[in-house]
C-alpha cells in the first residue's frame, strides 16, 4: 500500500519506508480546522496546521508559531511574539514565491473566521471567554478575556484555533474543506473520499528536533478507509498499515493476554504503548428523577461499593484502562486523587441497602441502566454484582443517537456516559457539575447542585496559583463524590500498537495524533 513514486521497484521500495501508513475506520469529514470536531478529523488537521501555542506529552503549553507569550497580571490580557520564520504550504494563489510568511494579521483574520456565523463552527465556543483580538502589528498578537480563565493557553492549543490564510480560504470557500493549506510538517496531496488520503512531507518547516534536524522525517503519510476495526486489525498484522490505535473487542483476545501483555506471537513484529487518556467512563444518576431510588444517597453509594471495578477491568478489557477509585476527574490530570473515590465493600453496600429499605419501607429496590450496545457487557457484569447486594437490576440497550438526545433532555434515571477533555484543565472536567450548566444547556447532565461546589468553582477561576487551583479542584471532585451522583467505572487509557520498524510516534494523554518526529527504519 506504499505510494509509489516511480514506475521502478526498487525506487519505490526505497521510499516505502518513509511513508507513514494507517486506517481511519471513522472517515474523515472535513481538513477544515474550524470543523476538527472528531478525532478523525483532529489527527489529520494536525498534520497540515499549527496554532499560537501547542501541548507536549505531557500536557504543558509549549511555543508553536507563537515563540513567547506574557500574561498580564490581572490575567485578562495574553500577548504572544509570533516566529517570523512560518510559511505556508505552497500555491500560486500566493503569487510571487506561491508561498508567504504567517502575520498576526492571519490569526486575527482566523480567529474571526472561527467566530464567523456563516461558517458555523463547532469550535467557536473556544473563544466563548474572549473579549477582543487584534494585531498590534505583524508579529505581535493580542489577546483580552472578559474574566480570567487559567485553562485559557491548554484551549489554544486545540485545532480550531490554527491558523488558515485569507487568500486561499476566501478563494476556495467551503470546499477549503478539501483544498487545506496550513503551515504544518505535511503538506495535502490528494482525497479519494472514502478510499485513500495522501500527505507529503513540507520542506519548508519551521520546527526542528532536539538535535537541530529539521522535521518531518517521513516523507509521506498515507490514510485509507476501511470500516471497521477487524479488517484494520488484520492489515496491520499483515504489515500493510504501520499503526493501530485502540482496543477493539473484534480482536483484543487474539493480541492481548488477560492481563494486557502482547501474546507471544506479536512480539517479533509489534510495539505497544499504553498510558493515561483523559477520559473518564461512568454512570450517571439523574437527580431530578422521579424514582425513589436515584433521590437516595444511600442507594447511589452502595451502588458505588457493590461491584468490583478491578476485576471488571480484567475480564472485560485485558486489563487496558485504570479502575476508577477516584473521583470523576481522570488519572493523568491535576487535580485527580486516587483516595477520594469507592472501593469494592460488597458488605457495605448490602448494609447501606438494608438501611433504605428500613427507611423508606420500599422493599425491593430497583434501578434500570440505559446504554448503548457496545457497553452491554459493563452493564451486565454490575447488573450481576449488584444483585448480590439485594439490588434489581435491569439494563435497557438503546441507539446511541436516542441515548444523547434522552441525557440531554433528562429521560434516564441512570445511564452510561463518558468525558472526554475537550481541554487539559480539571475544570472541564468539574463544570459537569455546576449549577449553571444544567443540561441542555450546558454539560450537567446529572442536573447536580450543590451551593459549596458553585462556590468553589467560580474560585477557581480566579486562583492564578496552580497548586492552589489543583487542590481546590480535588477539593470539588471529592465533594461530588461524596453525594454520588454519578459511578465511575475506568478512566481509560491511550494504547497504540505499531510496527517494530516504527519509532518516535510517543503517546499522549489527549491521544492526539503527532508524525512530525516519527521514523521508520
Amino acid at each position: 500500500m506504499g505510494i509509489i513514486f516511480s514506475c521502478a521497484d526498487n525506487k519505490k521500495t526505497t521510499l516505502d519506508h518513509l511513508v507513514f501508513r494507517y486506517n481511519e475506520h471513522k472517515n474523515i469529514g472535513s481538513l477544515d480546522p474550524a470543523f476538527a470536531k472528531d478525532n478523525a478529523d483532529i489527527w489529520a488537521t494536525n498534520q497540515l496546521f499549527n496554532g499560537l501555542v501547542q501541548m507536549d506529552e505531557n500536557l504543558n503549553v509549549r511555543p508553536c508559531i507563537a515563540k513567547s507569550w506574557t500574561i498580564a497580571n490581572d490575567a485578562l490580557t495574553y500577548t504572544f511574539t509570533l516566529r517570523d520564520d512560518v510559511y505556508y504550504h505552497k500555491h500560486k494563489l500566493f503569487k510571487k514565491d506561491s508561498t508567504r510568511t504567517v502575520s498576526a494579521k492571519d490569526f486575527e483574520y482566523s480567529f474571526n473566521r472561527l467566530l464567523g456565523k456563516q461558517i458555523a463552527s463547532p469550535g467557536s465556543w473556544v473563544l466563548n471567554k474572549v473579549d477582543t483580538f487584534n494585531a498590534v502589528n505583524d508579529t505581535i498578537f493580542k489577546i483580552k478575556l472578559k474574566q480570567s480563565f487559567p485553562a485559557f493557553l491548554g484551549l489554544l492549543t486545540m485545532k480550531y484555533c490554527s491558523v488558515v490564510p485569507k487568500e486561499i480560504v476566501e478563494h476556495y470557500k467551503n470546499d477549503f474543506r478539501a483544498n487545506p493549506i496550513g503551515t504544518g510538517p505535511f503538506k495535502f496531496k490528494r482525497w479519494e473520499e472514502n478510499i485513500k488520503l495522501v500527505f507529503r512531507k513540507n520542506t519548508n518547516y519551521f520546527e526542528k528536533d532536539q538535535q537541530g534536524n529539521t522535521l518531518p522525517f517521513l516523507e509521506a503519510v498515507a490514510i485509507t478507509f476501511l470500516p471497521d476495526k477487524q479488517s484494520e486489525f488484520l492489515q496491520f498484522a499483515q504489515g500493510n498499515i504501520d499503526f493501530v490505535s485502540g482496543l477493539d473487542a473484534s480482536y483484543k483476545d487474539e493480541l492481548l493476554t488477560a492481563t494486557g501483555k502482547l501474546r507471544p506471537k506479536y512480539n517479533s513484529t509489534t510495539n505497544m504503548i499504553r498510558g493515561p487518556y483523559l477520559n473518564t467512563e461512568y454512570l450517571a444518576f439523574y437527580m431530578e428523577s422521579n424514582a425513589l431510588e436515584i433521590h437516595s444517597e444511600l442507594l447511589r453509594k452502595a451502588v458505588n461499593y457493590g461491584f468490583d471495578r478491578n476485576k471488571m477491568m480484567i475480564y472485560l478489557r485485558n486489563g487496558i484502562g485504570i479502575p476508577a477509585n477516584g473521583g470523576f476527574i481522570p488519572k493523568g490530570l491535576p487535580g485527580y486523587n486516587n483516595t477520594i473515590g469507592y472501593t469494592y465493600q460488597p458488605e457495605k453496600a448490602k448494609a447501606l441497602i438494608k438501611q433504605y429499605v428500613s427507611e423508606t419501607n420500599h422493599k425491593t429496590p430497583k434501578i434500570t441502566i440505559t446504554t448503548i450496545g457496545n457497553y452491554l457487557s459493563f452493564c451486565e457484569y454490575i447488573q450481576r454484582e449488584l444483585q448480590k447486594i439485594g439490588l434489581v437490576v435491569n439494563i435497557d440497550v438503546i441507539p446511541a443517537a436516542t441515548l444523547k438526545d434522552a441525557k440531554a433532555n433528562g429521560l434516564l434515571d441512570l445511564f452510561r456516559a463518558s468525558w472526554v477533555a475537550d481541554y487539559p484543565d480539571a475544570e472541564n472536567y468539574l463544570s459537569l457539575y455546576y449549577s449553571k450548566n444544567f443540561a441542555p444547556n450546558g454539560p450537567n447532565y446529572t442536573h447536580f447542585k450543590n451551593t459549596q461546589f458553585d462556590t468553589w468553582y467560580e474560585q477557581a477561576f480566579t486562583e492564578t496559583n496552580t497548586l492552589k487551583r489543583e487542590k481546590l479542584y480535588t477539593k470539588m471532585d471529592s465533594l461530588v463524590m461524596s453525594k454520588a451522583p454519578i459511578i465511575p467505572l475506568f478512566y481509560d487509557e491511550v494504547v497504540r500498537f505499531t510496527r517494530k520498524n516504527v519509532t518516535g510516534l510517543g503517546i499522549n494523554p489527549t491521544n492526539l495524533l503527532d508524525l512530525k518526529r516519527v521514523k521508520k527504519h
